[in-house]
This record gives C-alpha cells, sequence and structure tokens, in this order.
C-alpha cells in the first residue's frame, strides 16, 4: 500500500430525478458530472472516474469526452474511465482518445480497462458475444503494445496485423492504465501478466474475501519478475450528515437500480434486509455519516494493502443535489478522516 491512500471517486452517469420527480434528460445528466467533477476537484478529491455504457439508465457512452470538459476547468485531479470496455473498441482509438485526454489535462489522465458488467456494446458495435473473451485478450494485447510509444509489430485473431506502426499522439510522460476486474482470479493473474495495475470492483459481500485476490496478484507479480503495482477498489456508496439520512436517500434508489438490473439477469428482487446488510461491516456498500465510511474504508485499505479506493457514488436514479452533497462530505470529511485513521 502506498503511504498516502489515494481518495477518488466514481460515476456512471446514472440518469437521474429532477425535483419535481421527473427524469432528468440525458444532455443535462451529462452536463451535470462535469460539474460533479468540478466540485471533486475542488475539495480534494484524488482522481475521478467515469464508466462507459451503452443503455437508457446511464448518460455516458464515452467517457473520455466527459473527462475533457471536466480537465478543462480543474487543475489537479486525475481523471480517467471507471472502465473503457476495450473488447467492443478499437484499441487504437482507446489510446489516442487517452492520450488526447492526457495532453489537454497536462499529464492526468488514466484508462480503466474492462471487460464491462453489461453486454449492450457487443451488439451495438458488430461483435459477437460468443467472442467475450478472446477479444478481451486479444485487444488488450494490443493496447499494452501500444504503452511504450514506439514502432508497433503485433498480430491477433481479431483485426489485421500492424507492422512497424506508429500511433499518435504521444504523451509526455506516458498513459496510466489499469485492468479492472470483477474478481475472477484468472482475471487477477492477466492483470500481473501484463505488468498493469489492479482495480477491483467489490459490489457484494465483505471486503475480506478479495484479499486471496490481492495475495494472488502480488504473488503472481514476484513469480513473473515484476516490481510491485498499485490495487485499487471500487465500491458503491454515499455520504449524509446522519447514518439514517444515507440509509433513507439512498435506499429507494438502491431498489429500483438493483430491481431493474435483476430482472434483466435473472435475480428475484432486493429487500431493506439485504439492503442493510450490504451496508453493514460485512457489506460492499460504503452507505453513511463521514465517520461511518471513513471508518470502513480504512479497514478495507489496511486489509487489502490499497493504493488507492474509488467510491461509486451515482446510485441509481439519486438526484444531482444530493450527488454533489455526498461529493462535498467526502472530499472535506471523509478524505481527512480516512488519512488520520491510517497515519
Amino acid at each position: 500500500m502506498n503511504d498516502v491512500l489515494e481518495l477518488g471517486l466514481d460515476t456512471f452517469g446514472d440518469v437521474t430525478l429532477a425535483d419535481d420527480c421527473s427524469t432528468v434528460p440525458q444532455p443535462q445528466v451529462i452536463r451535470d458530472v462535469v460539474e460533479q467533477g468540478v466540485l471533486a476537484d475542488s475539495v480534494g478529491v484524488d482522481f475521478f472516474g467515469v464508466g462507459e455504457h451503452h443503455r437508457a439508465d446511464f448518460a455516458v457512452s464515452t467517457p473520455d469526452v466527459v473527462l475533457a470538459a471536466i480537465a478543462a476547468r480543474t487543475q489537479r485531479i486525475r481523471l480517467g474511465s471507471a472502465v473503457t470496455v476495450l473488447s467492443s473498441d478499437d484499441p487504437i482509438r482507446v489510446f489516442q482518445r487517452f492520450a488526447t485526454l492526457d495532453a489537454v489535462s497536462h499529464g492526468r489522465a488514466e484508462v480503466i480497462l474492462g471487460r464491462g458488467s453489461f453486454v449492450e456494446s457487443f451488439p451495438l458495435f458488430g461483435h459477437d458475444l460468443a467472442d467475450y473473451e478472446e477479444l478481451f485478450t486479444d485487444k488488450l494485447d494490443l493496447f499494452t503494445a501500444l504503452l511504450p510509444e514506439q514502432p508497433v509489430t503485433w498480430s491477433g485473431r481479431t483485426r489485421e496485423p500492424l507492422t512497424d506502426q506508429r500511433v499518435f499522439p504521444t504523451t509526455e510522460s506516458g498513459l496510466r492504465a489499469w485492468i479492472g476486474v470483477g474478481g475472477s482470479p484468472e482475471s487477477v493473474v492477466r492483470a500481473a501478466r501484463y505488468d498493469l495495475p489492479l482495480v477491483i470492483a467489490i459490489i457484494g459481500g465483505p471486503a475480506d474475501r478479495f484479499a486471496a485476490h490481492t495475495d494472488l496478484f502480488r504473488r503472481a507479480l514476484g513469480e513473473l519478475g515484476h516490481a510491485e503495482l498499485p490495487i485499487a477498489v471500487h465500491s458503491p456508496g454515499f455520504v449524509a450528515d446522519s447514518d439514517e439520512a444515507a440509509r433513507e436517500l439512498a435506499w429507494p434508489h438502491y431498489e429500483r437500480l438493483h430491481n431493474t438490473i435483476g430482472a434483466e439477469r435473472g435475480w428475484g428482487p432486493t429487500s431493506r434486509a439485504a439492503f442493510e446488510a450490504q451496508i453493514g461491516p460485512q457489506g460492499a456498500m460504503y452507505v453513511g455519516t463521514p465517520e461511518t465510511v471513513a471508518r470502513k474504508i480504512a479497514t478495507t485499505a489496511r486489509l487489502l494493502g490499497l493504493s488507492r479506493f474509488d467510491l461509486k457514488y451515482s446510485m441509481g436514479r439519486l438526484p444531482h443535489p444530493l450527488l454533489m452533497g455526498s461529493i462535498e462530505l467526502y472530499g472535506d470529511r471523509v478524505i481527512p478522516l480516512v488519512r488520520d485513521m491510517l497515519a
């Protein structure tokens, strides 16, 4: 774990509710995400991540464009995807877009590469879901070949080969890339094999069950002759002035989001008891006062030896003003508390 834990925020650009309980149009949601990123910078958050989706309940399909708008209005915060669905994209275009973001942000860009937990992008961009694993492996192989920013000779099974090909723009100090995983041991070892930092999405269950994955990652790095690399965790949460307020504000939006996705994936409906378990000490959600959330983050960071923790602060249709309030509390109070606890 780094001497100073980085504290970040992630959003998927969830489509939110307006004051009159109507659905906020997607263009306004995108503008609101930009304002959220600007606020995160002003209150001292270290990283702001924006996810990629291609469905009606999430507004952001091109995180790098949204991040570029945030970059133009911020000074210090690092900016990245959470995640970029590399399997259904072109690795060269991904590199070019994030290298461009790195330029306009003066070196603050990051890309987190993943397969994505939703599959809408595959038919949208003409890919067969039967090739899910091969697409990611092949495209990750090409993307990592681009990172040294030297002429690339590469061949694979999912696109035409390259011979001594240069890719532009180049960056000033290199592009920071991570691999985002859902927790399978195979994905963890793949990140180590490609010598890339690891982001684990913990969205269910206790953090301690992922200790085996972080240990596996470090062990695999050592066996491959690589130096130790950062490990980050991404988990959902919401910060409010009291534990009760946080629970009552988050619950209906969590319930609706869980049940909407569950209906697509064959899950049963969630319950208030299941929600309470997830926000408890052994759950994957960080919901409550700054003190409650900070204690839980500090515990997870110690347990897993983290370099960064990213709170996924958007949750279903939680309105923009509540998200802004959560961001402010996270920056002003949660971050200093976590650092004091870990000092």
